[in-house]
């Protein structure tokens, strides 16, 4: 279902949002204005409603970029979500900016979205990476970065419904960087066990190469942490916070920020997938399950390439991807990889050794239909985003698909562009996807 035409100069990430019988989608259209659509579940007519902020024209090539608010800036994403009595928040197009946040007066009508400038009024001067997330009573929570990369520290904020007002959910920052560093936290993970689940990284600088230290911790309401033994951990977490580590990856160890990804076996033990240099300097697949005292790290791959993680902005191409564990038949376990050179596919795991048993064909999360770029301009790529919401039916869900041009680390690409490509939404039932 065609919602509208959106730039295709440069990725950067769009919001659907299914609410009750509403359908919302926050997108930057073809003429960079940061715009929301409304539809009717059934319907194909969609309202829309163009917010007050828009992206600069992205300078020309060779030209310099003068602000961090997008120009080819890939991590303007928007996010959105709605609270407990049906108001929607939407934040967006910041990088290291002043908090961008609107929220309707009315209850899912975006055509009351207003601005609000503040939302505790401190910390708001350069936020990136804006996240909702929704607590088992209800609350909405707001987490984000202030500062930069290689300097910041993570806030969560609580929204209450009643006085319409946004307070700490803990008066201390989640991470600090010490004006040294900064995490780069995975969005919390609500696990089978009751608990939010939370790996990072540290990064010392902007350069990729500086991530280090793959990390975990536990909490049951987002605001009491613990690490994997059950030891709880003194707010701010810094560098020098004991029991959370759980690979002391070096700086150019070769780990991404966004590693880590966490998963669970069939006893509901948190399992972290992500992949680093081994001794040799190639780049391999790795998990990590808490085991007793300690964490058993295990190498999956034996891969001859190295995929060299340097430099800043948002990198062009990821060469390897490593998904998330999950239960299989009884005593395995799954997990799905790619490698741009090796090949992709599900790694089925003895989930008492962790040993690679074989390897099987990976099943798409995407029909193959939608795999098709339909722009003739040379590089495009096929976007996604999933549905921050549900449909209410099982089996059924939605996500958006556009097309657009890699990263090219946040700068200008030469002349011409592409021309807009057409943002739809698509709804997938369990029937129309392919089998393993």
């Amino acid at each position: 279902m065609d919602v509208a035409p959106v730039w295709a100069g440069h990725p950067v990430g769009f919001a659907l949002l299914t609410h009750g019988e509403r359908q919302y989608v926050a997108f930057y259209a073809a003429d960079r204005h940061l715009t929301v659509a409304v539809r009717t579940l059934g319907s194909d007519a969609w309202k829309f409603f163009r917010m007050p902020s828009k992206q600069p024209e992205p300078p020309r090539f060779g030209q310099r970029q003068t602000s961090a608010v997008l120009g080819w800036d890939s991590h303007n994403s928007i996010v959105m979500a709605a609270d407990s009595v049906g108001h929607l928040h939407l934040a967006g197009n910041m990088h290291c900016n002043p908090l961008t946040y609107w929220r309707t007066r009315e209850p899912g009508e975006i055509a009351s979205f207003e601005q609000v400038k503040k939302m505790v009024g401190r910390d708001e001067d350069r936020c990136t990476y804006p996240l909702f997330l929704t607590l088992a009573d209800g609350r909405l929570v707001f987490q984000y970065r202030s500062g930069q990369s290689g300097d910041g520290s993570t806030f969560l904020n609580v929204y209450d419904v009643e006085s319409r007002s946004w307070r700490r959910l803990v008066d201390a920052a989640i991470f600090d960087g010490e004006g040294k560093r900064n995490a780069y936290p995975l969005a919390p993970v609500a696990g089978p066990d009751g608990m939010f689940h939370l790996s990072w990284v540290w990064r010392e600088a902007a350069d990729a190469a500086a991530n280090h230290d793959l990390s975990y911790a536990r909490s049951r309401d987002l605001a009491s942490w613990e690490d994997a033994a059950g030891r709880p951990l003194a707010l701010p977490i810094t560098l020098a916070t004991e029991g959370v580590i759980v690979d002391p990856v070096p700086v150019n160890g070769g780990i991404l920020n966004g590693s880590g990804r966490i998963g669970f076996d069939s006893r509901k033990r948190p399992m972290l997938s992500y992949y680093k240099y081994d001794s040799a300097g190639h780049s391999q697949a790795y998990v990590a399950r808490r085991e007793g005292s300690k964490w058993n790290v295990v190498q999956l791959s034996d891969w001859d390439h190295r995929f060299e993680l340097t430099g800043g902005g948002t990198l062009p191409k990821y060469e390897i991807h490593v998904g998330v564990v999950q239960p299989g038949t009884a005593g395995e376990l799954r997990l799905e990889f790619s490698h741009a050179q090796k090949g992709s596919g599900v790694w089925v795991l003895d989930e008492k050794s962790l040993a690679v048993l074989r390897t099987e064909p990976a099943r798409p999360r995407y029909p193959r239909s939608l795999w098709k770029v339909e722009s003739k301009f040379s590089g495009m790529t096929v976007r996604y985003a999933d549905d921050q919401g549900s449909s209410g039916e099982p089996g059924r869900r939605f996500i958006l698909r556009w097309e657009a041009l890699p990263a090219n680390r946040d700068k200008p690409r030469p002349e011409p562009w592409p021309e807009p490509s057409m943002l739809r939404v698509v709804e997938l039932r369990d029937a129309t996807m392919p089998e393993r």
